[in-house]
């Protein structure tokens, strides 16, 4: 019986001209376009600079503000007031003002002031586009200091004293790629639609036109009628995996650093997880509308509260305890974890007991709460 219920849902699938054409189109949206746009790298700062020195080491710093990656030279304002102007009609996010006698005081005194100003109404590009501007000018200015020791003072006794070098090691990701941080996770994110809340609608809309009313009347157990729901999902969700983890290696050779094996084991189970909570759904709900509304909220809670696009521990304490309560949590962990620090199915242990709770919740409400009457 469970095999024709299973044929009958494939059948089903492919008839409705809406699901494969979403099964194909999603997957190559999500792999070509989202790591490209959900990127918060912060570059392409406008910058005007105020150069009231004009002397050479304020060209020189200019010159090295302007080849920098994250910023753009886009005005040299003759006075402060000018570029505010600029400011207020959203050309510039970063006003830097050279003072008058900035080469002399930096020669001389070996200090000297400049003003950034930075436009905070987008916070995030106003604070690290200070902080950027802030790294250039220290670089500047411990250059130019070290300019100075070797004429002044170029006996052999100082030049073996070689200045305090430091040389990061970035692990797990030594070229600091935003994409290979999102892609995994932006994986997660494909899965919990395709086989959460497709299938949600797929079933609603059966109890719309009045088709599961047949299935009602039949003497199939509750049991097989939920199984004949997730297995399909299983093998839809398995496939759009493998094509998303290859065109993953193919596009941005980005490939786990520990055994495909563990992210294929973690993606059954929590296939299994969204499916249940996706036939949750559809039981408590009697229109299209009901379980689009129900969809959309918990969608936008799960992300926002996953740690997709921000860091749980920069989050408040209450909501870092609410989100024990979200399994794209546990997934995303999983997926960064062995792509990146290549972990183990020993090493995800927590991972793999919160996701095994929430399968055997979910997926025991779906059958609890699907009312069939014989």
């Amino acid at each position: 019986m469970l095999k024709y219920l299973i044929e009958k849902e494939f059948k089903q699938i492919f008839r409705n001209s809406f699901i494969p054409k979403i099964l194909v189109v999603l997957p190559l949206m999500v792999i070509l376009v989202f790591p490209w746009a959900a990127n918060q790298e912060i570059t392409n700062i406008q910058v005007d600079i105020v150069d009231r020195d004009h002397s050479t080491y304020s060209h020189r710093l200019t010159e090295k503000i302007a080849a920098s990656t994250y910023f753009q030279l886009v005005a040299s304002s003759k006075t402060h007031e000018e570029a505010l102007d600029n400011v207020e009609a959203g050309k510039v996010d970063v006003i830097l003002e050279i003072p008058p006698h900035f080469e002399k005081e930096l020669v001389t005194q070996g200090k000297v002031r400049v003003m950034i100003s930075a436009n905070a109404v987008n916070m995030m590009k106003g604070g690290i586009g200070s902080g950027y501007m802030n790294q250039i000018i220290q670089d500047f200015a411990n250059g130019v200091q070290g300019e100075r020791y070797e004429v002044q003072d170029p006996s052999p006794s100082t030049l073996h004293l070689s200045p305090l070098t430091l040389s990061p090691l970035n692990r797990f990701n030594p070229f600091l790629d935003y994409k290979i941080f999102m892609i995994p996770a932006l994986l997660v994110m494909l899965l919990t639609i395709i086989c959460g809340f497709l299938p949600t609608l797929n079933i609603v809309s059966e109890k719309e036109i009045g088709t599961i009313e047949q299935i009602n009347v039949t003497p199939v157990k509750k049991v097989y009628f939920i199984l004949a729901k997730l297995i399909p999902n299983w093998i839809f969700g398995l496939v759009i995996m493998t094509v998303y983890l290859s065109l993953a290696a193919l596009i941005y050779g980005l490939t786990p650093a520990g055994n495909i094996l563990t992210v294929y084991f973690f993606a059954i189970l929590y296939i299994l997880v969204v499916s249940g909570l996706g036939l949750v759904i559809s039981n408590y709900s009697s229109t299209m509308q009901q379980a689009m509304f129900l969809m959309f909220f918990f969608l936008m809670v799960m992300i926002l509260l996953s740690g997709l696009f921000t860091p749980i521990a920069s989050m408040p304490q209450w909501a870092q305890h609410v989100t024990l309560f979200n399994p794209l949590r546990y997934f995303i962990e999983i997926m960064r974890m062995v792509y990146l620090k290549g972990s183990s199915i020993g090493q995800l242990g927590n991972q793999f007991f919160a996701l095994m709770s929430f399968a055997l919740a979910f997926n025991c409400l779906a059958v609890i709460s699907y009312r069939k009457n014989n």
